[in-house]
C-alpha cells in the first residue's frame, strides 16, 4: 500500500490547521515535516515549538525529517513535541547507528535519509537493524530543484538490497515528485511518497485524492 505524505514545507503557513484537516479528509495518513537548521542545509524551517503547536491540530502521522547537523541533540524534544517518525541524514551524523538506536529507544519509527550522491550500498544489515525507513532524496536537500532521473534506479536498488537481506522496510521518496513521475516512483518500490508543490498548488484535497489514485 502506498502512502502519500504531503509536505508542509509547501503549505500555507497561515492556514495550517485547516490544511491539516483537509489532508486527513482526503485520506492521507502521513504528513511530512521538514526541520532545517540553516547549517546542514542552507534554509531554515520549523522547530520544536512550531511542531508542538501543530501537533495539537492533527492526529495524522507526523513524519519528521531532520535536515540538521548531529540530530541526536534534538531527538527527545522532537518526540515530546509530537514526532511519530524521525528521519536523520546519514551524511549529518558522526555515528548514524547510535542515533538510530536513540530514536528506537524513544518508542517511535526511525529513518535514515540518503542524499542523491550517497551510494545506497552503505545500507548494510547492521545499520538496517535500527532503521524502519530508508528515505531517498530525489533532489538536493534544502535546495530543491527538479526530480533527478536516477532516483527511480536508486529506489530499485534499495528494494533489491532489502529483498536480498530478507528485510521489510519502508522506502520513502522525497523531492520533486509530481503527477508526471509519481507512477514510476511507486512502481520502482517506494511506498511512502512525499510531495509538496504538486499537492498544495490548486485544490489540495482533489490533488491528494488524485495522487492516491495514481499510485493504487
Amino acid at each position: 500500500m502506498h502512502m502519500i505524505a504531503p509536505s508542509l514545507l509547501e503549505a500555507d503557513q497561515t492556514r495550517l490547521g485547516e490544511q491539516l484537516e483537509i489532508i486527513g479528509h482526503a485520506g492521507a495518513k502521513y504528513v511530512h515535516i521538514d526541520i532545517m537548521d540553516g547549517c546542514y542545509v542552507p534554509n531554515l524551517s520549523g522547530g520544536i515549538a512550531w511542531l508542538n503547536s501543530i501537533r495539537k491540530a492533527s492526529d495524522l502521522i507526523f513524519d519528521v525529517h531532520l535536515m540538521v547537523r548531529e540530530p541526536g541533540r534534538f531527538l527527545s524534544d522532537m518526540r515530546k513535541a509530537g514526532a511519530d517518525v524521525l528521519t536523520v541524514h546519514y551524511e549529518a551524523c558522526q555515528d548514524i547507528k547510535r542515533v538510530l538506536r536513540q530514536i528506537k529507544d524513544l518508542g517511535i519509527k526511525s529513518g535514515v535519509a540518503l542524499n542523491p550522491e550517497t551510494r545506497v550500498d552503505i545500507l548494510d544489515e547492521e545499520l538496517l537493524k535500527y532503521a524502519d525507513v530508508v528515505h531517498l532524496m530525489c533532489t538536493r536537500p534544502g535546495v530543491g530543484g527538479g526530480f533527478r532521473q536516477d532516483s527511480t534506479g536508486r529506489i530499485r536498488r534499495v528494494k533489491a538490497l532489502l529483498k536480498d537481506m530478507q528485510l521489510e522496510r519502508d522506502i520513502e521518496a522525497d523531492g520533486g515528485i509530481n503527477f508526471e513521475n509519481v507512477r514510476e516512483v511507486a512502481a520502482a518500490g517506494a511506498n511512502i511518497i512525499v510531495s509538496g508543490k504538486a499537492l498544495f498548488q490548486g485544490d489540495l484535497e482533489k490533488n491528494i485524492r488524485r495522487m492516491r489514485m495514481e499510485t493504487d
